[in-house]
């Protein structure tokens, strides 16, 4: 398949590299220092499952320059999904599906809103991944799975060509029966490891080892449960048992991505995650103590990244 890896960052950087590693025509998308780095360098991964090196790799910051491709996986933070969505023309052809790749639960709407619901398939991911340096890609934990699906959970030709790729590449890679529900029992772990981590300043070993922040994981969790169950998503009471389950699997000093964010100074996708939590509760009349003390807690950083106030 030719493969556009919009956002090449940990997640982009990581499974598009996959994807080159077993001979998928991919292009990386990037800008800046990491850009430089990629055409002069290549893409260097250093993974717990085994480093490799896309030399040469395919990579721009010009999508005028890039012909249309099968399939865009949008890897950007949640934020720039919109900014994403309105720069894909160029990359779409008449079969050209994109599959968002984001934590939160937004992605696939607000690119539905720009390019049509035909072109979108719902997606996740899971993996500990960061850039590291300039062209360089850490995997640093965590089984590397991808998740897509048709928005109307039909099975389709496309999606089983884009998984025998990911097969292909190494990669753990379905098609949920419903994507939706895959999503957001992905949000329901990420936002409630992110905001509670961000808070706390401490990884995923102390979150689930400290009986008391243990108990405040699984109460924001909780939240998000209830708040899905309210909006019709068909989510499996054991999740949080489930979801728990995994986050005892997690190397100790792991962390989301959103919390290392926050403790840099960047913008973040605060708004994205405890910041959407909030949002759709207030929307469905569900409590959510955890996330709203959270979002409120940690806005003022965020808003100071932003440029928006300053200290």
């Amino acid at each position: 398949m030719r493969i556009a890896i919009y956002g090449t960052g940990g997640v982009g950087g990581y499974f598009g590299g996959r994807l080159a590693q077993c001979g998928e025509e991919v292009v990386f998308v990037a800008r800046g220092e990491h850009l430089k780095a990629l055409r002069e360098t290549g893409l260097v991964v250093e993974s717990i499952k085994g480093d490799f090196t896309i030399k040469p790799a395919f990579a721009t910051d010009r999508i005028i320059d890039i012909r249309a491709v099968d399939v865009v996986l949008i890897a950007v933070k949640a934020w720039q999904v919109p900014e994403a969505a309105s720069s894909l023309q160029p990359l779409l052809g008449p079969e050209t599906f994109v599959v968002p790749l984001e934590n939160g639960v937004e992605a696939a709407d607000q690119l539905i809103s720009v390019i049509g619901k035909e072109r979108v398939v719902g997606g996740l991911c899971k993996i500990i991944s960061y850039i590291s340096g300039p062209g360089k890609i850490k995997h640093a934990g965590a089984e590397p799975i991808v998740a897509f699906g048709e928005l109307d959970h039909r099975k389709s030709e496309r999606t089983e060509k884009l998984l025998q790729s990911f097969q292909r590449a190494g990669v753990t890679a379905r098609i949920p029966e419903n994507i939706q529900a895959a999503i957001w029992e992905k949000f329901l772990f990420i936002a409630s490891v992110s905001g509670i981590g961000a808070a706390t300043r401490a990884p995923i070993g102390i979150l689930r080892s400290t009986p008391e922040i243990r108990e405040l994981l699984q109460d924001a969790m909780r939240e998000i449960y209830n708040v899905a169950i309210a909006r019709g998503i068909d989510l499996q009471e054991s999740v949080i048992e489930k979801t728990m389950g995994f986050v005892d699997q997690l190397p100790f000093e792991g962390t989301a991505s959103m919390q290392r964010d926050i403790a840099e100074g960047k913008p973040s996708e605060l708004e994205s995650q405890n910041g959407a939590v909030v949002r759709f509760g207030k929307e469905r009349n569900v409590p959510t103590p955890v996330h709203s003390f959270v979002y409120r807690f940690l806005l003022p950083a965020e808003l100071k990244a932003r440029g928006k106030v300053n200290w």
